[in-house]
């Protein structure tokens, strides 16, 4: 069985990690569950209604707040979420380009996860654990100056309210047998459907094929045009749904019955 390495998060913007016991993954089956109603409209810091409902809100880009019970997570973190003073407890971030990082994250968010190593190629392994969430990675390799970083890209995985969700980050290859194993069951995944950036779009099919996650929330696509090509190949192997606005509201008995892909338009916090 594998097993995960306790992770100290390192770098001039890491914060150190207390150490605690750990909860087991769950994150090891296919999800099976019935649907349900999946679109909600909330303020930022409006109460879930159960501590199994997790709130997914797509911002700009690769940029999602994941919020559940008391915890709060923005992947591939800008430094921005919009005109708010609201802070997340722990930002992710990869550093493909400029779009999906920063370097001045502003002062209060707890914890701050970099994808990458301190060294290039070291890659990161992280396990936090924060009572109401845990957040692990599974590196991945990433292009650089026109050669490869070994573990420069992260897949962020967040299991929470008993499901999985899991960031794919700035993907430029399909995960080995071992990186599949490390990820285990995604119940939802995040992920890039733009075709060149990333992976190609038939690959990324394969990936989700492999992956067979319920709820698909497309990401880092650029322009309509770009974003419906996408779902048009997708569409063979996944339902199509396009949700008004900018969030899903989904625990583990709400999921749809079968695989399907659910479109969410980016908007910063207000």
């Amino acid at each position: 069985m594998f097993r995960f390495v306790c992770a100290i998060v390192f770098g001039v913007i890491a914060t150190p990690l207390v150490a605690q016991d750990r909860i087991p993954s769950h994150c090891i089956a296919l999800s099976h569950a019935a649907g349900g109603k999946y679109l909600h409209r909330a303020a930022v810091t409006a109460p879930l209604p159960d501590a199994q409902t997790v709130r997914i809100r797509y911002l700009d880009h690769a940029m999602f707040l994941i919020e559940a019970g008391n915890t709060s997570v923005a992947t591939d973190f800008t430094g921005y979420l919009g005109p708010t003073t609201f802070l997340p407890d722990v930002v992710t971030m990869n550093h493909a380009h400029s779009s999906h990082w920063t370097a001045m994250v502003p002062e209060g968010i707890a914890h701050v996860l970099p994808g990458w190593g301190a060294e290039f190629g070291a890659g990161v392994d992280y396990h936090l654990d924060l009572g109401d969430m845990v957040v692990r990675n599974v590196s991945t390799d990433i292009r650089s100056m026109g050669g490869v970083e070994k573990n420069g890209n992260s897949i962020f995985i967040f299991e929470v309210g008993g499901l999985c969700i899991g960031h794919l980050g700035h993907l430029h290859h399909e995960p080995s047998a071992e990186q599949y194993a490390a990820i285990g069951r995604l119940d939802v995944v995040l992920a890039p459907v733009d075709g060149g950036m990333t992976v190609p779009i038939d690959t990324m099919i394969s990936i989700l094929q492999r992956l067979k996650s319920s709820i698909v929330i497309p990401m880092h696509w650029f322009g309509r045009a770009n974003l419906q090509d996408s779902l048009v190949g997708m569409s063979n192997d996944f339902q199509v749904v396009r949700l008004e606005g900018n969030m899903l509201e989904v625990g583990l008995h709400k999921l749809p019955g079968r695989p399907t892909v659910m479109v969410l338009e980016p908007a910063y916090l207000q």
